[in-house]
């Protein structure tokens, strides 16, 4: 009996698994592991490449065959292809070690005479900008470690001064200079503290005005202009830490909520011999304004800032003289709802112009501005927006820059000419129909192309400009993309959808690859919906592309859909739309977007429609869910901000006001207000240590859906932040629970 029984089980064994391993072996199909726990769909890696003596040449990493796990920085001729190891693995072997350096950024001084490695780094909020840095000398072969004797991984933005004598970095929170040639160090801040922040910034600085290093030199080298913030009266916000010691951890975090207290911000100038600091005349409460971005103005006596209030509706561009503080407003751009911040403020000239991008007729466009503010010049009419600014070239008169006029999903490379003809020019070929990006050489000459489409793996290329001729293939991907062809699967479809009232949304749609239109299938959308990042780009999605094409191998259509206040190049009245209706306007476009296709194609199943988001897209996947509960019948809200008061004060006041005026709005677009709708099901998922979005929204919210006796589920996972990533095994069990939650609420296959 027991040989019977054995046999029997071996029988059930043979039965079930073999059709599990076939199952396995079919590489057509996709599956959680193969996407997010392997390296079988991962990439080639080309850099980081750098581009020297206007682009005659370019360097890059490369594997050294002399050092085993080190890596020589290898220099190519443009035109050639010439190739020359410029460093060796071996010169980068610190003394008394016997390792080379691992490197993660490298920078060149401006004669390409010295290197600086940047090693050992540390996250700082999102980046690794904390690390050491290291400096050799290539006519003398010495490589010397910056900072001196001092603990590791603490000096942040080390740079060459331009006349290759110095380095700068901050180190704690203060400002030092350090002699090459004898290793002095001098300190040039000394008030450096958990509350006052030289050099860089604070969370918030950091997260909305994309600012981390906070200094510069002058061209002349012998002064440094610098940023300092007051954080003192800061709110701090408590995360706990209960699983790493016996006892738990308080993490205090200084993070300005919305309508509270911003750090004092202000910029002074400062001799690299030391001594004391000119601080710049800006006007105004400098905790109720901001100063976004600061630089020398082409040259040593002057420096730019721009200079925004606090409900970023105002940019005052303002020159102040280093020797004395005084300022006076150049420019100024104003707008009705909010400014984005110029990070395309370039001098022409030799200092009597600079170029600006603005949205004061309608479309974000470049223009030539005269240094006193009083001449402007348009370079690129028409009905269409600048991106952004690539390169200007000066001396052939022309610049460079990102757009799209016919399609608000892709990118192209354009040129107009300096002299304000207007002629728009394309430089990326057609064949290249998605999204490209592009790094340019100083000259213009030569630029490193990389392309990708929403069905295409990345590919870069050496090209030459203008004419956008390929000199060298630098990644092909053809492995990937031959793994990638294997798959069933059916080319991404993108469409636009007409909502009333004028209004046309742009979205993709992946349907299943047996796909039958007269069958019925379950719909998942994926959503952001916020004026920080559009969902519907013409490129390549990498694993979350994979894993949404998994679910349309399973039986799923995935549609995601760009609704107006995206950031989409659709002109200035599209993204402004927003303003003060975060959570009402994006919802009310999706959910008629949602509706017009159920409408148009009858394959949508309307009983089983779900979403799902993160961040953002994750707000608004509970938007959706409380609002139109009739029409979503399952949600996954990943790190969703649940009230918009909890928000930091730049982002949320940016697009709604200030809570004192505009208390109202802020309840009227928040989520909470409406989960007593909830019918559908709902899963919630946020990091205990986010601290970005705390999980103190995903709380709140809780507490809410307790309140109306709504069922729902939810997953926290510790000490995580905003990414959700850190942790053995956490990107895995995420989307594997992502996964199940959809394949048990929204059940998969045509109907």
């Amino acid at each position: 009996m027991k040989k019977i029984r054995k046999f029997y089980f071996l029988f059930l064994i043979i039965i079930f698994v073999q059709p599990y391993y076939a199952q396995q072996e079919d590489k057509s199909l996709l599956t959680i592991d193969r996407i997010f726990n392997s390296p079988e769909f991962m990439g080639e890696r080309f850099g980081p490449a750098r581009f020297i003596e206007d682009g005659k040449y370019y360097t890059t990493l490369e594997s050294s065959k002399d050092v085993p796990g080190g890596r020589d920085i290898v220099k190519y001729e443009s035109e050639t292809g010439a190739r020359e190891i410029m460093v060796s693995a071996k010169l980068l072997i610190p003394e008394g070690q016997t390792k080379p350096l691992s490197i993660s950024n490298y920078i060149w001084s401006p004669k390409s005479d010295m290197l600086m490695i940047f090693t050992n780094t540390a996250r700082v909020w999102r980046q690794n900008t904390r690390g050491d840095y290291y400096v050799l000398n290539l006519k003398t072969g010495k490589l010397q470690k910056m900072g001196g004797d001092t603990k590791p991984s603490t000096l942040m933005f080390a740079k060459f001064s331009p006349d290759e004598k110095m380095v700068g970095y901050v180190r704690e929170h203060n400002v030092y200079v350090e002699n090459l040639s004898d290793g002095k160090i001098t300190q040039l801040t000394f008030d450096g503290s958990t509350t006052i922040i030289n050099g860089t910034f604070d969370w918030v600085y950091e997260e909305e005005l994309d600012l981390r290093d906070g200094f510069r030199w002058s061209p002349d080298s012998k002064s440094i202009a610098y940023w300092q913030l007051d954080a003192s009266g800061i709110g701090v916000f408590y995360m706990i830490n209960n699983t790493d010691s016996l006892y738990s951890k308080i993490i205090p975090v200084q993070y300005p909520k919305a309508g509270t207290t911003n750090s004092a911000g202000k910029v002074g100038v400062v001799s690299i011999d030391g001594g004391s600091t000119i601080w710049m005349k800006v006007p105004g409460d400098p905790r109720n304004n901001y100063i976004a971005r600061m630089d020398w103005a082409a040259n040593s006596d002057e420096i730019v800032i721009q200079h925004l209030n606090r409900l970023q509706n105002r940019n005052d561009v303002m020159l102040g003289k280093a020797s004395t503080g005084e300022m006076k407003t150049i420019l100024t751009e104003t707008d009705d709802a909010w400014i984005d911040i110029n990070d395309d403020m370039n001098w022409m000239n030799k200092g009597k112009e600079f170029t600006w991008v603005s949205e004061r007729d309608g479309w974000r466009h470049l223009y030539l501005i005269s240094r006193d503010g009083q001449k402007t010049k348009l370079l690129t009419p028409g009905k269409y927006d600048v991106i952004d600014v690539q390169s200007i070239d000066e001396k052939d008169g022309w610049v460079y820059f990102m757009a799209s006029p016919d399609n608000a999903a892709q990118r192209y490379l354009f040129r107009v000419s300096l002299n304000g003809n207007g002629k728009l020019e394309r430089i990326t070929p057609k064949e290249f129909s998605g999204s490209n990006s592009y790094q340019i050489s100083d000259g213009a000459n030569y630029a490193i192309h990389s392309f990708s489409s929403s069905d295409t793996p990345p590919i870069s290329n050496l090209i030459k400009l203008p004419e956008h001729k390929i000199i060298k293939r630098l990644v092909e991907n053809k492995k990937l993309a031959e793994k990638i062809e294997a798959l069933k699967r059916v080319p991404t479809e993108f469409f636009k959808v007409d909502i009333g009232d004028g209004v046309s949304l742009d979205g993709w749609m992946i349907k299943p690859s047996d796909f039958d239109p007269s069958k019925k299938y379950p719909v998942l959308f994926y959503v952001y919906t916020e004026p920080a990042a559009q969902t519907v780009v013409d490129r390549w999605g990498g694993a979350q592309y994979l894993w949404y094409l998994m679910f349309a191998q399973q039986g799923y259509i995935i549609v995601s859909v760009d609704n107006r206040g995206t950031p989409a190049p659709r002109g200035r009245e599209w993204r402004k739309s927003i303003y003060k209706k975060i959570g009402i306007l994006n919802s009310a476009d999706q959910v008629a977007a949602a509706k017009a296709l159920m409408q148009k194609w009858s394959f949508m199943d309307p009983e089983r429609i779900g979403v799902w988001g993160w961040s953002g897209g994750g707000s608004e996947t509970l938007q959706l869910m409380f609002r139109y509960p009739d029409i979503y019948k399952t949600g996954m809200a990943v790190a969703a901000v649940s009230n918009e008061r909890f928000y930091d004060t730049i982002y949320q006041e940016r697009y709604m006001g200030l809570p004192s005026t505009v208390d109202s709005v802020y309840e009227k677009c928040s989520v909470y207000t409406n989960a007593k709708n909830l019918k559908g099901n709902l899963l919630i998922v946020h990091g205990t240590g986010d601290d970005n979005v705390h999980y103190q929204n995903a709380e709140f919210v809780i507490n809410e859906l307790i309140k109306y006796n709504k069922p729902f589920t939810m997953m926290a996972y510790p000490n995580r932040s905003h990414g959700i990533y850190e942790g053995e095994g956490t990107t895995l069990h995420l989307y594997n629970l992502l996964t199940k939650y959809l394949h048990d609420n929204l059940p998969a296959g045509a109907k």
